[in-house]
């Protein structure tokens, strides 16, 4: 009889916490996680690829010490972070610098452009393509994990999710945010210049009019 009663009492909590959104919040807590393993992913997989761009550039380009150094030290500030996803602080010192290494590794790309043999080198080549696909991957992932979160939050707000979410401590996760957020809000600035100042129009100046041509006077005949 106890056996019976308890199996009651396990099928009606079950039943409420299916009714409540329980079982809901932990597959998109698990969506959330996913997506944030694949933006980790590429993010180093970017990391990855730098140690070797910097040598194949360096090969060339050695008296560029300031750009390389930027690459480095800003890889090197990447991999020194340990991000919490679910801190908004660390978060954004993430973003942060992700965002200082991309700069870093963008203005060394502008940098070969001044060296023929570098971009001819088929090693850079090869490293230039997998740094672009990379950097089209990580904009994937974040998409992707910018609406794992935005639906997982959404959800969690609900009621009467809200009231499940509150009971096991389930709370709203940080998101990326747009790393040049200040620049877009400032309205841009469209300057076109200052028009040149019309000249007056001159009036053709007017030919002065022939005076038709008198016909030479003929010699008075003399007389016999």
């Amino acid at each position: 009889m106890v056996r019976l009663v308890q199996a009651l009492v396990l099928l009606v909590v079950v039943a409420m916490l299916s009714g409540c959104g329980y079982n809901t919040i932990q597959q998109q807590d698990e969506a959330v996680k996913a997506a944030w393993s694949e933006v980790l992913n590429n993010y180093k997989r970017r990391a990855d690829l730098v140690p070797n761009l910097v040598a194949t550039v360096k090969g060339y380009a050695s008296h560029e010490q300031q750009v390389l150094t930027q690459v480095t030290e800003a890889r090197s500030r990447v991999g020194s972070i340990n991000v919490n996803a679910d801190d908004p602080a660390s978060l954004a010192q993430f973003q942060q610098a992700q965002g200082q290494l991309q700069s870093a590794i963008s203005r060394l790309l502008v940098v070969s452009e001044n060296y023929p043999q570098l971009k001819a080198d088929q090693n850079f080549l090869q490293l230039q393509a997998q740094i672009e696909g990379t950097e089209n991957r990580i904009t994937v992932a974040r998409q992707r994990y910018i609406k794992s979160v935005q639906d997982y939050n959404t959800y969690i707000r609900q009621f009467p999710t809200n009231l499940t979410a509150m009971v096991f401590g389930y709370k709203p996760k940080p998101n990326f945010t747009v790393e040049n957020e200040a620049q877009i809000q400032e309205a841009p600035k469209v300057d076109f210049g200052t028009p040149p100042a019309q000249q007056p129009q001159q009036q053709p100046q007017q030919q002065p009019q022939q005076q038709p041509q008198q016909p030479a006077q003929q010699p008075a005949p003399a007389n016999g």
